[in-house]
């Protein structure tokens, strides 16, 4: 009867190499998801969009005019505005004094509509969608065509509580940030 010994070293390597080499194979898929992973960043800039260094130009962002029934929409919306672009990067902000671009706008509609209801009850309504809608216009001071001038509509979602008025007014931030995050991106990703 044979004794059975186990298999040097040298025999497995030769058994387990087959018809490819494990190890080189492995080096291969690093190498190619190492060049996929290094080539996928290549179209990126670093930098605002619109091609502008960063900071380099000045921005005022004048008090929206409300033309609407809501009282403080228009101080929420220019505080929310000049907050988005302070945060951005595109633009310095100013406040007093001459600035490249001037942004003016006009709040000329609010809307609010229900958009869900409560269960088995579909007449009272339990979330609400408002909605402001504004005329932006983007100047620059030298003069010339304006960089931006368009109707710009934001919007935000609320669910009532107790009182539809104290739930309305928590919405307004929301509400002023969605139409700023909007007019800013307006402004910091045209191509003008």
């Amino acid at each position: 009867m044979a004794e059975y010994s186990p298999p040097t070293a040298h025999a497995r390597n030769r058994k387990s190499r087959g018809l490819f080499d494990w190890r080189s194979l492995r080096l291969v898929v690093l190498g190619t998801v190492a060049i996929l992973f290094v080539s996928s960043c290549a179209g990126y800039r670093l930098g605002p969009p619109s091609g502008l260094s960063a900071r380099a130009k000045t921005v005022y962002v004048a008090t929206f005019v409300n033309k609407t029934l809501e009282p403080r929409l228009s101080e929420a919306v220019t505080q929310a505005l000049r907050k988005r672009l302070s945060q951005e990067g595109t633009f310095r902000l100013v406040t007093r004094g001459a600035a490249d671009i001037v942004v003016s706008g006009t709040l000329t509609r609010y809307d609010r509509q229900a958009v869900a209801y409560e269960y088995r009850d579909v007449i009272t309504a339990r979330d609400f969608e408002a909605t402001a809608t504004a005329q932006v216009v983007a100047k620059p001071t030298t003069g010339g065509a304006p960089l931006v001038d368009c109707e710009v509509r934001g919007r935000a979602t609320y669910r009532i509580g107790a009182d539809q008025t104290t739930s309305e007014r928590l919405a307004l931030p929301a509400l002023a940030d969605d139409l700023a995050r909007r007019v800013a991106g307006l402004l910091t990703d045209g191509v003008w």
